[in-house]
């Protein structure tokens, strides 16, 4: 669900189509009339870090179900998360077979986290790894994000990754200039374009994807990392 500017909220719907789960909600409005549209109730909310265009929507929707389970970072102080996660953690939701496993990707803010399941390929990382992109290092230091990202990096390539911006095409415009001689960035840029000029949404992306055409992932080191963080920062 689009939400504000460029954010997108993720919603997962249960086989039965009764029960929602959304992952970082900062707009309860686009929730709530889903919600509503689906017949669902919302029974899980999944949060990756403190920022308020992730978490404002978490007092309404509380409001409206007071039953759904609010999950997010022990590391961050977040108002309405009932149950803090650390690495290592498992989260069960209803309707699937298997639980997300929480990683820990500090770098955009200290004590960010994704979760990942496996069984599903489907990976929710917040505004650590963007299309293409990555976040902006607020609280953490490049050699905590270079580490994020090898870390998202080495999960398998079919992984789906749904990341919270749409920032794919901005992203692109920058690769482009960082590796100019890339073939994959262009012809991505291509198809991204043709993608925004009909309003459609360019996510998810997939590890595999990021591999061929993200400047930060593909970045050497944390030197390397640090030196284009600084050039996107000031692009």
């Amino acid at each position: 669900m689009p939400a504000f500017t460029d954010n997108y909220i993720w919603t997962m719907l249960s086989p039965d189509r009764q029960r929602a789960t959304v992952v970082d909600p900062g707009d309860a409005a686009p929730v709530l009339a889903f919600c509503q549209k689906a017949g669902a109730a919302l029974t899980d909310i999944l949060i990756t870090h403190h920022h308020p265009d992730h978490t404002a929507g978490i007092p309404l929707l509380k409001q409206t179900y007071p039953d759904a389970r609010v999950w997010g970072p022990a590391g961050e102080r977040i108002a309405g998360v009932e149950t803090p996660l650390r690495e290592g953690d498992t989260v069960a939701i209803g309707g699937l077979n298997r639980a997300f496993l929480v990683l820990d990707i500090p770098g955009h803010t200290a004590g960010h986290i994704a979760y990942y399941h496996p069984a599903m390929d489907w990976l929710f990382c917040g505004d650590t790894l963007f299309a293409a992109g990555c976040g902006r290092l607020f609280e953490g230091t490049p050699q905590q994000m270079f580490a994020s990202l090898q870390k998202l990096g080495s999960l398998p390539s079919q992984t789906r990754v749904f990341c919270t911006h749409e920032y794919t095409h901005s992203n692109l415009r920058f690769a482009q200039e960082a590796e100019a001689d890339n073939p994959a960035i262009h012809a991505r840029a291509q198809t991204v374009a043709s993608l925004r000029a009909q309003g459609a949404c360019t996510l998810p992306s997939s590890i595999g994807l990021e591999w061929e055409t993200n400047p930060f992932l593909r970045a050497r080191d944390a030197s390397h990392f640090a030196a284009l963080r600084q050039q996107k920062d000031n692009f």
